[in-house]
Formats: structure tokens, C-alpha cells, sequence
């Protein structure tokens, strides 16, 4: 891919389920969410189905992959459970975290160096089922090189540190943290891995990440459904894409 070429943004539509399950009932609906992001120029739609069902369902899944036009990426544990809905279902695309019931969301990157046998199995059922396969991990070498080692076409670099550091207004450590991110992008290009990246994104951090010449795809969802209750989502996305485009358009110009 050429070092300008356009990132895809993946929208992620689980909070709205989340403010639905609050209630109870079909309203909001995800699934019109999702329809919604993809008029408005998102480029697929990722849903994590997790063990508690705690927003995603079993059939907005399902309708998911029904109704919409673009791919359905399965953000996913590497459980039993879990692989053979993915086997079923077949979205385009899983990609697979680390999950414990009480997180209010993903707190960290899944140790793939530490889960490499149970770990290819996943990936090779999942691989066996036409799906593509990324793994959620920190930008660190060891996570990067296991990923590779295991047989995942893909990661997805967590980015929520260093979000975190830029809210807080931390520069060393954004600073610090952003510099992991640059060298790990490097490095899984280097290891044959198609690079995305994730967590905590809103608008000035993904214009940024978006100058990184190895990241094809980012994935976002928390602050856009968030900002979509006083602006609408459809402007969100639109307003999402063109912060990825100027970074974009950053490569190689200078800055």
C-alpha cells in the first residue's frame, strides 16, 4: 500500500447497544447505527461480542451481517464460544482481545507471546473459516513478533495509553508512548502484518496516527458514538474521515 493511500475507519457501534440494554427494548438500535456510519462513509463496522452480552447481542450479529453493505469486523475473546459463532456467522473480519467480565471495556492488549498455543488454534479455525484475523495488542516487540509467529495476518495496536497521556495533557509520556507506537508500526510491517490501530481515539489523535505510513486501518467507536448524541453520527463519521484524511495528506509533506 502506498505510504498516501487512504485508511479505512472501522466504526464501532457497541455503546449505542449499550445505551439500548440500558433500558431495554430494540431502541437505539445498532444495527441502524451501523447503517447510518456506512451512508455517511465508514468503511466496515467492528462489534465486540462479549460473554456477558453486556451490549452486543447474539442477533444484532447476526443482523449485522444480514443488512449491512460493508464488512462486520467481530472484536472477540479467543473462547470456544466465542470462534464457533465467528465460524458461523463469518464476518469479514475478528479481531481478538483479551476480555474479563468486570472491565467496563478493553483495558490492555491480549498477551499473544504468552498465549501462543491456544492462541494459532483460534486463528487457524478462524483463518479455515474465511475470516480475517487480527490480534489486539500493545506496540511492544515481543507481542508483535509472537502475533506474527502464531499466524495472524494483522494486529491491531492498542492505543489507549497513549490517548490517555494526550488527555491528561502528559506530554512526556504522550510523547513517549506515541514513539512505541511508531516503532511498532515499523516493525510489524517489517514482520509481514497488515497494521491497524485502536482505542481511545477522538479527532486530533487520529489525525496524528493517521501520518503513520504502516497503519491501513483504524478502528474508533467510544467518542464518536458519544459526540454523535449532540451532533449526529452521520456528521461524526464524516467529520472522523476527514481528520484521518489530513493526516493523511500530512505524509511526506513535511508535517
Amino acid at each position: 500500500m502506498a505510504a498516501n493511500s487512504p485508511i479505512r475507519l472501522g466504526v464501532n457501534i457497541d455503546h449505542v447497544a449499550t445505551v439500548r440494554n440500558a433500558r431495554g427494548g430494540r431502541h437505539p438500535d445498532p444495527v441502524k447505527a451501523a447503517e447510518i456510519a456506512i451512508a455517511a462513509g465508514a468503511d466496515g463496522i467492528t462489534a465486540h461480542l462479549r460473554e456477558d452480552r453486556r451490549h452486543i447481542v447474539d442477533d444484532d450479529v447476526t443482523r449485522l451481517k444480514a443488512r449491512i453493505a460493508k464488512p462486520l469486523n467481530l472484536e472477540m475473546a479467543a473462547t470456544a464460544e466465542m470462534v464457533g459463532i465467528a465460524c458461523k456467522v463469518r464476518p469479514h473480519a475478528a479481531c481478538i482481545v483479551p476480555e474479563r467480565r468486570q472491565e467496563r471495556t478493553t483495558e490492555g492488549g491480549l498477551d499473544a507471546a504468552g498465549q501462543r498455543a491456544a492462541l494459532r488454534d483460534s486463528v487457524a479455525r478462524l483463518a479455515e473459516a474465511g475470516i480475517r484475523v487480527s490480534l489486539f495488542i500493545a506496540a511492544e516487540p515481543a507481542q508483535i513478533e509472537a502475533a506474527a509467529a502464531i499466524g495472524a495476518p494483522a494486529i491491531e495496536i492498542h492505543t489507549g495509553a497513549w490517548c490517555d497521556a494526550v488527555t491528561a495533557r502528559d506530554a512526556a509520556a504522550a510523547s513517549a508512548e506515541f514513539e512505541r507506537i511508531v516503532r511498532g508500526a515499523a516493525l510489524a510491517q517489517r514482520a509481514g502484518l497488515e497494521v491497524h490501530a485502536g482505542h481511545g481515539l477522538d479527532f486530533i489523535t487520529a489525525e496524528q496516527i493517521a501520518q503513520l505510513p504502516e497503519i491501513v486501518e483504524l478502528n474508533i467507536g467510544h467518542f464518536l458514538i458519544g459526540e454523535a448524541i449532540f451532533d449526529g453520527l452521520g456528521d461524526m463519521v464524516r467529520k472522523m474521515h476527514a481528520a484521518i484524511n489530513r493526516g493523511r495528506r500530512k505524509i511526506g509533506a513535511g508535517g
